[in-house]
């Protein structure tokens, strides 16, 4: 039998950095509609529901063809609510329903991430179902190197090597290859996620994406450049 994979989309209500952030237009159509498009376009994917405490963001979800079973509890949904505690809630919720199927693989493809491919959610699906991996995350190539060029200060205000190199490095291409996570997309196994306390404590891989398709809308800034890249791929 295949596998039954679900999507759940997280989108709260409250967002510091961008007000109404899920909902606001993005090339035309609401941030919450990319994420909503691509999971609806995988091969894999059965379900695509999204997970909110918002009335409005449920309503614009179901106009673009996600299901809202339940709503999200206001104690999941706060600024400091881990979204951990919220991806167990809908796992038990959905697996909970009256007739509902037990979910062999749990996807979350957050909203801020609207440049994302089809093709970088079902690579991560496949790494996870054909892999011992717990969890299967996005990362992109860093743009710094915590051997080379990234430091902490400490408190005597002394500055130091994050990860001091065993021997001397005169460029960032001799250091070890490190990638930044990003929130293009996750996939997991619903046990693991039930039982972890956090998502890098197990059997975790990563699937590479570029640069250009990994941008994590957070600021006002981030989405003027989201907006640049999308006009630029459609006058290509």
């Amino acid at each position: 039998m295949k596998p039954h994979v679900v999507c759940v989309i997280f989108a709260r209500g409250g967002s510091k950095g961008v007000p109404r952030k899920n909902i606001r237009l993005l090339a035309g159509k609401p941030l919450i509609a990319h994420a909503i498009d691509v999971a609806r376009a995988s091969r894999h994917i059965d379900r695509v529901v999204v997970s909110t405490d918002d009335a409005e963001i449920a309503s614009v979800a179901r106009e673009h063809g996600a299901e809202i079973p339940f709503m999200r509890p206001a104690e999941l949904a706060g600024d400091n609510s881990p979204e951990w505690h919220a991806w167990q809630h809908a796992i038990r919720t959905l697996e909970a329903a009256p007739g509902a199927r037990k979910i062999d693989a749990f996807v979350t493809v957050p909203t801020t991430s609207p440049l994302r491919k089809v093709e970088d959610v079902d690579a991560c699906i496949d790494m996870l179902l054909n892999t011992d991996a717990d969890v299967v995350i996005t990362v992109r190539p860093a743009e710094r190197s915590p051997y080379f060029n990234m430091v902490s200060i400490d408190e005597n205000g002394a500055t130091h090597l994050i990860i001091p190199p065993a021997a001397t490095l005169h460029t960032r291409q001799s250091t070890p290859k490190s990638y930044d996570i990003t929130t293009v997309a996750y996939a997991a196994r619903p046990s693991y996620v039930l039982s972890a306390p956090s998502l890098l404590a197990g059997k975790v891989r990563s699937v590479i994406v570029p640069r250009e398709r990994a941008i994590d809308i957070d600021t006002e800034l981030d989405f003027e450049i989201a907006e640049f890249l999308m006009s630029r791929q459609e006058h290509a």
